[in-house]
């Protein structure tokens, strides 16, 4: 598949896809939204990839919104707009729920929209000189999307100095207050992500990954005795795979399984 506002490449069981409008410093535009989601249909549906990178080309990861689409959506009716929205919507759902892991990884800024997409990624990785934050009430607007996905992910306190103030924030801060994985220097997170992502494809199952995830994402959404109740239903499930009897056997036999 073609792309005109990324690029997708598969190496080693890694898909990286990289948002590439360098001189416009990865805004987003819907055509760019639009490659995303194919982008990571791709990449779900490939057997042969297991874990995905996301990243940036050029001086930031992502600066939200391009300037000539939001002028483009000042003309849209109410329609047009919630259908707009929605495309968003699905990107930043579909990387949360994608059965494969999703690791940003994060040299420059990510500012509102793009520090959105960060959010939603599983693991992410940033340098030390990146800010984030979501400036969307500074110009008027309102950060709905990423607020379902941040209150789960750092907690409503913090989630509301974040998206009420439109402040950005330092890498350190953001990993000091769960937003981030790590803060890495730039002449070391290429190096550090790729190792991170090579770990997960060959010390961990993918369907073990692929639970987790789930199990992660929906407990929050279920009272405590139904949680229990659905991962214990997983955890069930997950001894009749194949994988895990795979697993369990080298274990007991001491020998290194290479998954």
């Amino acid at each position: 598949m073609a792309f005109s506002f990324i690029t997708y490449e598969v190496a080693d069981r890694i898909a990286a896809i990289t948002l590439n409008r360098p001189e416009k410093r990865n805004a987003l535009n819907g055509a760019m939204v639009a490659e995303l989601r194919n982008a990571f249909r791709q990449a779900g549906e490939d057997e042969a990839v297991k874990v995905i990178v996301l990243k940036g080309n050029g001086e930031a990861f992502c600066a939200g919104a391009d300037l000539e689409y939001l002028q483009q959506l000042q003309q849209n009716n109410y329609d047009e707009n919630l259908a707009d929205s929605q495309e968003l919507m699905q990107l930043f759902l579909e990387i949360y729920q994608l059965d494969k892991i999703v690791i940003a990884q994060v040299e420059g800024h990510a500012i509102a929209g793009g520090c959105g997409i960060m959010t939603v990624c599983d693991l992410s990785y940033a340098v030390p000189e990146s800010l984030m934050g979501y400036t969307e009430v500074k110009i008027g607007f309102v950060p709905a999307l990423v607020a379902v996905f941040l209150v789960r992910k750092i907690g409503e306190g913090r989630a509301r100095e974040m998206l009420l103030t439109g402040k950005l924030i330092t890498a350190q801060k953001a990993m000091d207050q769960g937003l981030i994985t790590e803060v890495v220097p730039a002449s070391a997170i290429a190096e550090h992500v790729h190792k991170v992502a090579v770990s997960l494809c060959t010390e961990a199952a993918a369907n073990s990954l692929k639970v987790t995830k789930h199990l992660i994402g929906t407990v929050l959404d279920l009272p405590i005795k139904d949680g229990l109740g659905r991962a214990a239903e997983l955890n069930a499930q997950t001894r009749g795979h194949e994988e895990c009897k795979r697993g369990i056997a080298a274990f007991l036999n001491k020998e290194k399984i290479k998954w």
